[in-house]
């Protein structure tokens, strides 16, 4: 009984140690498989995190501006010509002929002055005149016999002579009359108001009873305004940047907030060719037909000078630009899709984009909505925008494939949410 007790006893303990032995193994095996699990799930996540650690950025191209554009200023439309019109003689209005809104041609009456002080002054004249040349007659008729009697001793020399000179001064008394009496008829003449040139009456100042003083006594001795009102001219500031597309002839058009979608051509006629040194701009005159009489001197109007633009000029949307302390800044992505901050030269402000005159060029991508962190040299990943349909010069690069993010039980440390 012993030896087979012995035995069994023996083949009881050798099960037990393979069993213990296969658990051991299993849980070696298992730690093992775990470990590796671990690390796995440790490089996964750190190429995660050295992905994400690239920014992506959205870029675009800059937009070329066109070759030719309008360019836009306000203006007041005046009258070709204006002219205040005064009396040149004194007396009161006796009747005028055409209102505000008349139409009037060139020599036409406009209006009747009495002025009775000039008429009896040029009565007057008419008579000293008459009297003038009745002395001079005597004087003449005295001259010449005192010239056929000294051929017989008659008279001396002296008294000729005396004669001869009293007729000279005489003939120069008339003549002074003369004058007096020319001038007195062109003041009596001034009468009556015409028009000198065709155009419009604009403005009246005196009705009938009106004491006319004459001279330029300022507006309040304005008889009438007359305006001629084809073409108009309008004057417009030119920037300096733009004064040299500016030259007669260049064409234009006026707009009108009136007239909604009615374009009133016309041309630069002359400009002042000198830059104000006050505004920095050049005065420039628009001329624009004006037939019908549609424009009515003193408006405004938007004009539209059709300029070149010098050099090629590109717009960028304004969330592409970078604010530093060093100055404004754009952020673009060369081929190995490195950032650089490039500096810019500006020009206009449109709002929601802005002209660049200097900085880069057409084929640049720039960075949209760039972050501050962003340094010079610094790897993005690229993510071109649909705001333009330039071909990329640079492929982006490829989207890294998507790791199972590990979960918190398989990070030591890790807290569950």
């Amino acid at each position: 009984m012993e030896p087979e007790y012995h035995e069994h006893s023996h083949k009881k303990g050798s099960r037990f140690f393979t069993i213990l032995f296969v658990m051991v193994l299993v849980l070696v095996v298992l730690g093992a498989v775990t470990l590796f699990q671990r690390r796995v799930q440790y490089q996964a996540l750190a190429k995660e995190t050295e992905t994400l650690a690239i920014p992506t950025v959205a870029v675009i191209h800059a937009t070329t501006e066109s070759s030719e554009e309008q360019l836009v200023l306000p203006g007041t439309m005046q009258a070709y010509v204006e002219s205040p019109i005064y009396a040149r003689t004194s007396g009161y209005l006796k009747k005028w002929y055409h209102d505000i809104g008349s139409r009037v041609k060139v020599g036409e009456l406009l209006a009747d002055i009495d002025t009775p002080e000039v008429d009896q002054q040029l009565s007057q004249a008419r008579a000293d005149l008459n009297t003038a040349q009745a002395n001079s007659n005597l004087s003449k008729i005295t001259a010449t016999r005192y010239q056929e009697l000294i051929k017989t001793d008659g008279v001396s020399k002296q008294e000729v002579d005396n004669a001869v000179g009293d007729l000279a001064a005489k003939v120069a008394i008339v003549r002074s009359f003369e004058a007096n009496v020319r001038r007195l008829e062109e003041l009596e003449s001034f009468k009556h108001i015409y028009a000198p040139f065709s155009g419009v009456i604009t403005r009246r100042n005196v009705d009938t009873g009106t004491l006319i003083n004459a001279g330029n006594g300022g507006s309040s001795q304005q008889l009438f305004v007359l305006a001629q009102t084809d073409p108009l001219r309008v004057y417009v500031n030119v920037p300096e940047t733009s004064a040299p597309s500016i030259h007669p002839g260049l064409g234009a058009f006026l707009e009108l907030t009136q007239f909604p979608g009615q374009r009133f051509e016309g041309k630069v006629v002359r400009t002042a060719e000198s830059i104000d040194t006050g505004t920095r701009t050049l005065l420039t005159e628009v001329d624009v037909p004006n037939h019908a009489g549609t424009l009515l001197p003193g408006g405004y109007a938007q004009v539209h000078l059709g300029v070149k633009v010098a050099g090629a000029r590109l717009q960028v949307p304004v969330n592409a630009l970078l604010f530093r302390s060093e100055g404004l800044r754009a952020v673009v992505v060369d081929a190995n899709h490195r950032a650089h901050l490039k500096p810019l030269t500006i020009g206009r402000d449109y709002g929601t984009t802005l002209e660049v005159l200097q900085g880069i060029d057409a084929s640049d991508w720039i960075v949209l909505n760039p972050a501050d962190s962003l340094e010079d040299g610094q790897e993005v990943r690229v993510k071109q925008t649909a705001l333009n349909a330039a071909p990329p010069p640079i492929t982006p690069a490829p989207a890294a494939p998507q790791q199972p993010r590990p979960s918190p039980d398989a990070i030591p440390g890790a807290k569950k949410q």
